[in-house]
């Protein structure tokens, strides 16, 4: 008898007629893809493939990157200006010169009523550097609020602050070279597989042929905890006493790099005497990992020749993220892992240019990391911008998450959202609404006029998306990327550098300042003011970075002169011997004292909460719940639950259910699965009216960014189950 098919029927893809490919780099994730996208004989996009020249995805895609080319012709574009007096009145459409103009007189009318900081900026992490840089000039030389940020708050903001803590700056040490050397890899709440599949594949096929363990630090049995050589199932916010437990050991057996740490470090007796109270046994009590585990991961990971540390938002979105971030740096500092070949600690940042807005918005300081607290800094920019110094305020404003707390008491009574849907993203979504309801006047500038928060929007712009714009990104291992525009913005949308430009205009009439049209000429501003910096890219043009792909920094005007070719990858900063970027040079070991301050289950809400990504799925599903390709795997919500805690509730697989927590409701599918313990459910965030009704939004001290991933719920079996999915089919989909 014969099992299976007899005769192999391949899959075959349908033919298209491509009758040219574009390069640009995918627009989705911070691994920094180059993208073929195939256009037809019209010009229209019908297709998308690796770029096989390119060192980060050497020809590989992952789900989204495939379908990218849908994103052009998808729902819901926006095509017009569209304005209102009032909230809940319908739209009309207006010229750009309305817009515009009905934008900077708003702006400046309640400044002159309630002082400059009344009117917030909150911006992305997926324009072009190019514009980040040009925002930041229009926000801090000509608008003037200090209340001016950027969504990456709610992703990357305790890497941000642990870099700066730890080595004085923000910046990647590593790169994804360090896969190749690494002798041992810590993943600390990253879920690669799903997260970053390219970054995965290239940590995958570096495993399989050089063997080095794997450590996965996850509450939930995540797809690469499935691969790990050992997971730890961590009890939810306890990162850092597992930390503070690793180096006890490491101090206490002797197996620091004492070398390293005499050139390199200071503030070594201080963090002894705080982990010299943290023991395993202490440690074990409070995450739920053994005493003897800890020991085993501690001198492992100090006796490798080279160890190396990841992390996303498991650490991230903590109240704890910060010190998460500097302990994972700390760990590293003391075993002599940093500027080494495959000793790191890299932050796998979010979305795709997030490290762009970091590095050039002027969000949290001004361009290239300088801090608005340094007065050279302040100086240095005004003199360049052509600005008065006493313009710039001394310290930043408040972030994104501290902006709709002051919304909601009054304090801020305008907002320019850019890109960007708080409804969605932000946590305790009742509280969003809340603030937002207060405004005077809201504009949005969005690429789609049906993202939730154009609700609240007496003004749209339509901006345009991804390759219909041109300019850079920077992805998560340093590396500068093209992008170039390959077809136009539909209707009256236009790219967000016009937008800012023709604001600019107005703000700008006697001509105080210049703004550049073209993205290669601000590039080249950029360039001239990074010369000498930790993120020097004054040797880069456009020309040399779609020459070779993609540019890690730094890339120096002296390298370049002295005709250094860029390195195809493997680019480390602090490599020389006290480098870091504090003044004497040197990282600081900094003592992490923990307090257990997350929200916890108890006998109302017995359950913790765990939030997360999909690989079908970005952010909001703003783009990808209009792509067939992607929606169709996860058209709606759903909750992972551990069997026996579906049995003992009574809920079948395929069964809606209502989560409830302290801040309000969602109804969503139970799907029971190994993958989560008896006291846990694991909910994607991707979806409106979903997790982020049910989140807490206690923020981080140093970061204030949100703690998603550690709140407690009940849930409810329902017993309409047909009015159940009528609720929960009412999401977009599209």
């Amino acid at each position: 008898m014969l099992f299976g098919r007899t005769k192999k029927n391949p899959v075959s893809l349908p033919q298209k007629d491509v009758a040219r490919w574009e390069t640009v780099t995918c627009g989705y994730c911070s691994t920094g893809c180059s993208i073929d996208v195939g256009l037809d004989a019209q010009g229209r996009a019908i297709s998308c493939r690796g770029n096989a020249e390119a060192d980060v995805n050497r020809g590989k895609l992952c789900l989204k990157g495939i379908f990218e080319f849908e994103l052009f012709e998808t729902a819901g574009r926006g095509t017009q200006v569209l304005r209102r007096d009032h909230i809940g009145e319908d739209f009309t459409p207006a010229s750009w010169d309305e817009g515009l103009d009905l934008l900077h007189d708003e702006i400046r009318r309640i400044q002159k009523k309630h002082g400059r900081d009344s009117f917030a900026i909150i911006s992305t992490g997926q324009m072009l550097t190019e514009e980040f840089y040009t925002l930041g000039k229009l926000t801090r030389g000509l608008i003037h609020t200090n209340n001016y940020d950027g969504n990456t708050t709610l992703c990357m903001a305790s890497a941000v602050s642990g870099y700066k803590r730890s080595f004085g700056s923000d910046g990647p040490p590593g790169c994804y070279d360090d896969f190749e050397h690494t002798g041992y890899l810590i993943a600390w709440g990253s879920n690669l597989p799903e997260q970053h599949p390219i970054i995965y594949w290239r940590m995958k096929d570096a495993r399989e042929r050089r063997g080095f363990p794997l450590v996965a630090v996850d509450p939930r049995v995540t797809m690469l905890a499935q691969e790990a050589d050992l997971h730890l199932p961590i009890r939810p916010g306890t990162d850092v006493p597992l930390m503070n437990a690793m180096m006890h050991v490491i101090f206490a057996e002797k197996l620091e790099d004492a070398e390293y740490i005499a050139a390199n470090c200071s503030g070594l007796d201080e963090l002894k005497e705080e982990v010299a109270k943290w023991t395993p046994d202490r440690a074990s009590q409070i995450t739920g990992i053994h005493p003897d585990t800890i020991v085993s991961v501690a001198r492992a990971f100090a006796r490798a020749r080279a160890a190396m540390q990841i992390w996303t938002m498991g650490i991230n979105q903590s109240t704890h993220g910060s010190d998460g971030v500097t302990g994972i740096n700390t760990l590293a500092l003391i075993t002599g892992n940093i500027g080494r070949k495959g000793g790191t600690s890299l932050s796998i940042t979010g979305q795709c240019n997030a490290m762009g807005t970091r590095e050039w918005s002027s969000c949290s300081g001004l361009p290239n990391f300088r801090y608005l607290e340094n007065d050279a800094d302040r100086a240095e920019i005004a003199r360049f911008w052509g600005v008065e110094e006493d313009i710039f305020p001394c310290s930043r404003g408040l972030t994104q998450t501290d902006i709709y707390k002051a919304m909601e008491a009054g304090e801020i009574k305008g907002l320019w959202l850019i890109a960007t849907n708080p409804l969605t993203s932000l946590p305790n979504t009742a509280q969003v609404r809340r603030a937002m309801e207060q405004l005077e006047f809201c504009c949005v500038q969005d690429c789609y006029v049906d993202a939730e928060s154009v609700q609240y929007a007496h003004l749209y712009l339509p901006g345009a998306t991804w390759a219909e714009k041109d300019g850079v990104m920077t992805n998560t291992e340093r590396r500068i990327n093209r992008v170039r525009p390959i077809v136009a913005p539909p209707g009256e949308a236009r790219p967000d550098l016009w937008i800012f430009n023709r604001l600019a205009e107005r703000f700008n009439r006697d001509g105080t300042m210049t703004f550049p049209e073209k993205a290669g000429d601000i590039f080249k501003e950029m360039a001239k003011i990074s010369h000498g910096r930790l993120a020097d890219i004054s040797g880069m043009d456009h020309a040399l970075l779609e020459e070779h792909k993609g540019v890690q920094w730094p890339y120096t005007k002296e390298q370049r002169e002295a005709g250094e070719e860029p390195r195809k990858g493997g680019v480390r900063l602090y490599e020389k011997p006290a480098s870091f970027m504090h003044a004497d040079g040197r990282a600081r070991l900094i003592p992490l004292p923990w307090e257990d301050n997350n929200e916890r289950p108890d006998a109302d809400y017995p359950f913790w909460l765990n939030t997360g990504r999909l690989i079908e799925h970005w952010h909001g599903r703003t783009k990808t719940g209009k792509i067939a390709g992607n929606n169709k795997f996860s058209p709606i919500p759903f909750i992972e639950i551990n069997p026996d805690a579906a049995r003992d509730l009574g809920i079948a697989h395929g069964e809606y259910v209502r989560l409830v927590s302290r801040r309000g409701d969602a109804v969503v599918m139970a799907m029971p699965t190994g993958r989560v313990p008896p006291d846990m459910v694991f909910l994607p965030f991707h979806f409106h009216n979903a997790a982020n009704r049910l989140t807490l939004g206690l923020l981080d001290p140093h970061s204030r960014q949100p703690a998603y991933k550690q709140q407690a719920v009940r849930i409810e079996k329902i017993a309409d189950q047909q009015q159940a999915a009528k609720l929960s089919l009412n999401r977009r989909t599209f």
